[in-house]
């Protein structure tokens, strides 16, 4: 691999340094996604069914037409950067979540078999939220004790 300075590379192709890449970050991804929900909160979405107790492949394989997850799927720009399916799997490569932030959005043991829309996206704004750490977390208890 041989480099050019950008100047050179002109007069060969088109560059432009004012393109972003395809694909936004996570807490992009996340806030979008609560968008999406938001446009209609009152709108009851399916939950999966208990996610925590299913193993592996098949909590991954799980999906529902209507959950949130399918929300996600019908965004073209989700589609574009790579969203493949509605399933719990791919939500959780695509969103870069852990299982436990996923079941706080989609499982059924949080709210029954439908959760409001605008209440999922209150989910995924929460785990959007960065992580305080621990000692931030033990800073603020003890400043609620003094």
């Amino acid at each position: 691999m041989n480099y050019h300075p950008r100047e050179k590379l002109n007069n060969i192709a088109a560059v432009r340094a004012d393109v972003r890449p395809p694909a936004t970050v996570r807490e992009e991804r996340l806030a979008r996604w609560a968008l999406l929900l938001d446009q209609d909160p009152d709108r009851y979405l399916a939950t999966l069914s208990e996610t925590e107790f299913q193993p592996e492949f098949t909590r991954d394989c799980m999906r529902h037409d209507g959950s949130p997850l399918a929300i996600a799927f019908e965004d073209p720009v989700f589609r574009a950067e790579g969203l493949e399916d509605d399933s719990y799997g791919e939500a959780k490569r695509f969103f870069a979540l852990s299982d436990r932030q996923l079941h706080r959005v989609v499982c059924s043991c949080r709210s029954g078999a439908t959760v409001r829309s605008g209440k999922a996206a209150e989910y995924v704004r929460e785990i959007a939220k960065p992580d305080p750490g621990l000692f931030a977390m033990l800073w603020d208890a003890f400043r609620i004790f003094r």
